[in-house]
């Protein structure tokens, strides 16, 4: 058995970093909506590209896996370069793949990532993937996040396993795709849901309310959901069980890249809750470990170990979740 199984798609970031010359931001007058403007038809130069694996569900599972958990992959590649990068790339973090399959004839998802002044702006280019065959281990704890057009067959198939093996726990982190094109079909995973993660905005989609943090986890509570994780940028994480509700800001680290962050918050969080700490200590291990992932280029460079989580959490003690 597995202590953690995570379900989604899985693909190659190209990151470009460009100039702070290069482009120009033109935000509203509260900075709530900012667009990244280039010159149409122009040569834009730019200081850097990398490379590195990504997808929600890959990200998570090298970041559980890197605190010690036993940790298999259930995703569907192409046959391309891509794919073969993805496949080799897991086996070298000790991630289980015996549930990656590889299509043939069929292409990996990839992104580009352009990265402006620290924060990314990301093109995802999709590929139809089925789950058709897509077999769920046995597993203390799934995790069900960003999957293409197909999710529904991967979320009944989520259902149907939960019903068979009730003693296994599900957290959930949607992807752009569900809200976007299939809100009503997703939110029916969410009576069944022990932990979800999600943004500010993706709360706002998911309730149809742009209130405040504390009206959005009572309402996703009303929709099943037992434990919320909400992360709100730079104003820090909140997580409630129902009876109580924890805020907590960023630990300072010098930003260079902010892909992955959720993914890393979550990787600590569960890993955390793995060991048998609680809400306030999970959102410590979640947050140092969104720190070291945002102070490197792409989701997985800067996960940390149980050590180095231990050493920046000691580092950072007078910041800790406060009670609201």
């Amino acid at each position: 058995m597995f202590n953690i199984t995570t379900i989604g798609d899985s693909m190659v970031d190209t990151f470009v970093v460009i100039d702070h010359e290069e482009a120009k931001l033109q935000c509203d007058i509260k900075r709530e909506h900012c667009l990244l403007c280039l010159n149409y038809a122009d040569k834009i130069p730019v200081k850097k590209t990398d490379q590195a694996l990504g997808g929600n569900a890959c990200n998570v599972a090298v970041g559980t896996q890197k605190l010690g958990l036993k940790t298999a992959l259930l995703t569907e590649l192409g046959d391309d370069l891509n794919g073969l990068v993805i496949k080799e790339g897991l086996e070298k973090t000790n991630v289980n793949t015996e549930y990656v399959k590889m299509l043939p004839n069929q292409e990996t998802r990839y992104s580009i990532v352009l990265n402006y002044l620290g924060e990314r702006t990301t093109l995802s280019y999709y590929t139809k993937k089925t789950y058709q065959n897509a077999t769920i281990p046995q597993s203390q704890w799934l995790y069900y996040t960003s999957l293409g057009q197909n999710f529904t067959r991967v979320q009944e198939k989520i259902i149907k396993y939960l019903a068979k093996y009730p003693n296994t726990k599900l957290a959930v982190n949607p992807g752009s795709l569900q809200l976007k094109n299939s809100l009503n079909n997703f939110k029916k995973i969410l009576k069944f849901t022990d932990l979800l993660f999600v943004n500010k905005e993706e709360a706002e989609k998911i309730t149809g309310n742009n209130g405040k943090i504390t009206e959005l986890i009572k309402r996703l509570h009303k929709l099943g959901v037992k434990n919320i994780v909400l992360t709100d940028s730079t104003n820090g994480s909140y997580a409630s069980n129902g009876q109580e509700l924890y805020k907590m800001a960023l630990y300072p680290t010098t930003l260079v890249e902010k892909t992955g962050a959720g993914d890393a918050y979550a990787s600590g969080f569960l890993a955390s809750w793995h060991y048998n700490e609680d809400l306030y200590q999970a959102m410590c291990w979640g947050t140092a470990n969104a720190a070291g992932v945002i102070s490197k280029i792409g989701a997985q460079a800067g996960l940390l170990n149980k050590n180095q989580i231990t050493k920046l959490i000691n580092k950072n003690s007078n910041i800790k979740p406060k009670l609201i």
